[in-house]
């Protein structure tokens, strides 16, 4: 029997499933979803099952994987929102372009392990984000937006590399800084935000989270202002995105040394998604993280965190956009080189990052109802 790791139920759609794992060379394992039978060969596999049924339960079965709490016994794929599919959009964030280690704390103790690409192979944020690329090329959305972190510090040179890999994207590619890009520099994608995208029965909204020189995020009275005014002036559905993820206005500890957005600013913002029903969700990067939360403040819309491109999961995301409603997908990226490097660094922080990074199936995929 083939020795089988690190299987992983990873995105479900309404129509699709797709799971993970990893075997030794030239082994060949076949994957059972419902009457679906997949075979792949190894070292990494990559099952992805398509025309499934909306809202159905199905058997779920690798050759010689017991079911646990990453690969369960069965999956039961999303709804699909009602009416016509009008747009696909895919992100990307915390690309980071000019890396070369991670698993860095910064100075002073670390937990470790840090990786580094091995002598004389290429860069694995060039090799992670070569692949998302390809893979977004072949789904051929409507618009990409790359939520920050596009490089390591800011510099020129990265920020030339960023424009290199997802450049191939064509007009389709849009980008906002993350606070990695103000590191030294206050100029890299500075004056893009805020903007809208105009698509087939959407509106994109995208935000400027930064405070040059901090890893703590921020909304300016006058982004919220546009887009307060964007909210009121259509009655299309509205999603925004930003680098940064919002504080809690629920949450009983209030800090300014808070990771996301300011407790005072995200509290603005939920306000704004509060008095404007167009406003859909808002996503984010910045925590390197899937999860998705749901405010009873402003009207329980998906408030979503996105794990990062360039290490484990090696993620993207796709929405597609219907008449009633949009579904968001978290993707894996599958190429092998991509796979081998995701491998190593879910090893990060003394083995706890995969527990932190992957979350739930829900908070990598779910459907929204307008």
């Amino acid at each position: 029997m083939a020795t089988i790791s690190e299987a992983e139920l990873f995105t479900v759609g309404p129509d699709e499933v797709t799971l993970t794992f990893v075997t030794g060379p030239d082994v060949e394992v076949t994957t059972r979803v419902g009457e679906v039978e997949i075979s792949t060969t190894g070292p990494y596999h990559v099952v992805r099952a398509c025309g499934l049924e909306p809202e159905c339960t199905y058997d779920l079965a690798v050759d010689g994987v017991d079911p646990s709490d990453l690969l369960p016994a069965t999956v039961r794929t999303l709804a699909r929102p009602s009416g016509r599919l009008l747009a696909t959009i895919a992100t990307a964030n915390d690309v980071h372009l000019g890396e070369t280690e991670c698993g860095s704390l910064g100075e002073g103790d670390q937990i470790g392990p840090i990786f580094a690409a091995a002598a004389g192979d290429p860069p694995y944020p060039e090799v992670m984000n070569t692949a998302a690329v390809d893979e977004m090329i072949a789904l051929e959305p409507d618009a990409v937006i790359v939520k920050g972190d596009l490089t390591n510090v800011g510099a020129e040179a990265e920020y030339d590399e960023f424009l290199r890999v997802y450049g191939r994207l064509g007009d389709v590619m849009h980008h906002v800084r993350g606070n990695h890009d103000a590191m030294i520099t206050e100029s890299i994608a500075s004056d893009r935000a805020p903007f809208e995208i105009e698509l087939a029965g959407v509106t994109l909204a995208v935000l400027d989270t930064v405070i040059p020189g901090s890893e703590k995020g921020t909304v300016s009275r006058d982004q919220l202002d546009w887009l307060a005014e964007l909210g009121a002036a259509t009655a299309r559905p509205v999603l925004v995105f930003g680098h940064h993820h919002p504080w809690d206005p629920a949450s009983s500890t209030r800090s300014e040394a808070y990771f996301g957005i300011n407790p005072d600013d995200s509290e603005a913002l939920i306000s704004v998604i509060a008095e404007h029903d167009s406003i859909a969700g808002y996503f984010a990067g910045h925590t390197h993280r899937n999860r998705v939360r749901r405010f009873p403040a402003c009207r329980s819309v998906p408030i979503v965190e996105v794990a990062c491109t360039k290490d484990y999961p090696g993620a993207w995301a796709e929405y597609r956009v219907y008449e009633g409603g949009y579904t968001q997908m978290v993707r894996r990226i599958g190429a092998p080189a991509a796979m081998e490097w995701t491998e190593k660094t879910r090893q990060m922080f003394a083995g706890l990052y995969r527990d932190y990074a992957l979350g739930s199936v829900e908070d990598r995929c779910f459907t929204h109802a307008f």
